[in-house]
């Protein structure tokens, strides 16, 4: 048995042919292996895949054994950090079970080098997103994940081009790019720019009735602008925003969207 395991902003998830569940990142600050016994015995685990924060470290599939620093640059950045996440990949490195790290998207990735003029450009969990969807479209693809974030990836002939992170352009429900009120407010001392990336998603900054249309706008802008590289892409949403912003982003794109 294999097991995927996903570091996402509210949750661990963990998942494999034989089932899956989900913790929140507070519950896995006391994560064990033996929880694995949810979905087999841990002993008849052959494998895992683990995806940690922003994967910036790293530029391959690695093995956790040869990861240094968890595969990450450094713990500060943009997003909130609990704690959950370093408890699951530490224990599951100890376990002595075969794992390996995802890497994100970053600078030392091989993506198309224009989009190397931002630092990050995807986590980790976001490659698998892509994997998925061209398992399921075919290997031209662009998906935007659509959450409490927003990143849109695109993949041409199998392979990863590059991506807009959460921070640099659509904004999701709680996060989104630091505007001139956001960096006033980090220059005045008001907040960190990260509690400002935090705060900067369109439940903070829209009235309700305009939320879903806005996050929908900019995520077929994103999808748009990466259709310059690749016109063929399909198209796809994922995330828990994707059922309801699917039919507003087809109609502005012209095209089918598969959620």
């Amino acid at each position: 048995m294999f097991i995927g395991i996903d570091h996402g902003t509210t949750a661990m998830r963990f998942s494999a042919t034989g089932g899956e569940f989900k913790i929140t990142r507070e519950e896995a600050k006391r994560f064990e292996v033996a929880l694995l016994s949810r979905i087999c015995p841990p002993d008849e685990i052959e494998g895992i895949a683990l995806c940690y924060s922003m994967g910036d470290n790293i530029a391959a599939i690695t093995d956790i054994r040869k990861v240094r620093n968890r595969g990450i640059v450094s713990r500060e950045g943009a997003g909130k950090h609990i704690g959950g996440g370093t408890r699951v990949f530490d224990e599951i490195a100890k376990s002595g079970i075969p794992t390996v790290v995802i890497p994100g998207l970053h600078r030392g990735s091989p993506t198309d080098p224009r989009f190397k003029a931002y630092s990050h450009q995807a986590s980790p969990e976001k490659c698998g997103i892509a994997y998925e969807t061209c398992n399921a479209l075919g290997m031209d693809v662009i998906v935007s994940d659509v959450s409490s974030n927003t990143v849109t990836l695109l993949v041409s002939g199998g392979k990863l081009v590059g991506a807009f992170d959460a921070c640099i352009f659509a904004p999701g429900t709680l996060h989104g790019a630091l505007d001139v009120d956001a960096i006033r407010r980090v220059d005045t001392g008001e907040c960190t720019a990260n509690e400002a990336f935090q705060h900067a998603g369109v439940d903070f900054t829209l009235p309700e009735q305009e939320r879903l249309r806005a996050v929908a706008m900019f995520a077929a802008m994103e999808c748009a602008a990466l259709l310059l590289l690749n016109d063929r892409a399909k198209i796809a949403l994922a995330g828990t925003l994707a059922p309801l912003i699917a039919p507003e982003v087809k109609a502005l794109l012209h095209r089918d969207v598969t959620v």
